[in-house]
């Protein structure tokens, strides 16, 4: 008779909080350099979740976490707000400046090209 394994996912449950962890870590800096900040979780597919940041101040950015369930422990961890959706009263926070026009609409605006 065959003998079965049990899969050791100790190893794994550690390496998942750690990069919970070290997400939270980038969480709360983001916010204090932003005087606060609030999140909205995205699924990205395989590369797994898009953690969108959104600071008091209009500043933006976001971090990806392998999975959905790393996502959502960093925003616990960070004490992050986290919206359901991107709407329109969240995304009317974020300020954008010539940087971002230029590079998101450079060709149409005479901006530089996304070579």
């Amino acid at each position: 008779m065959a003998e079965t394994k049990q899969a050791d996912t100790k190893g794994a449950d550690k390496g998942a909080e750690r990069k919970a962890a070290r997400l939270a870590k980038e969480i709360k800096a983001f916010s204090g350099k932003h005087g606060g900040a609030e999140g909205q979780l995205a699924h990205i597919g395989q590369a797994g979740t898009r953690i969108v940041l959104v600071g008091t101040d209009g500043g933006w950015g976001d971090l990806v976490a392998p999975t959905y369930a790393i996502a959502e422990a960093a925003a616990e961890k960070a004490g992050l707000t986290l919206h359901e959706e991107f709407d329109g009263e969240f995304a009317a926070k974020v300020v954008t400046g010539p940087y971002e026009w230029t590079r998101m609409a450079g060709i149409q605006l005479g901006g530089p090209a996304n070579a």
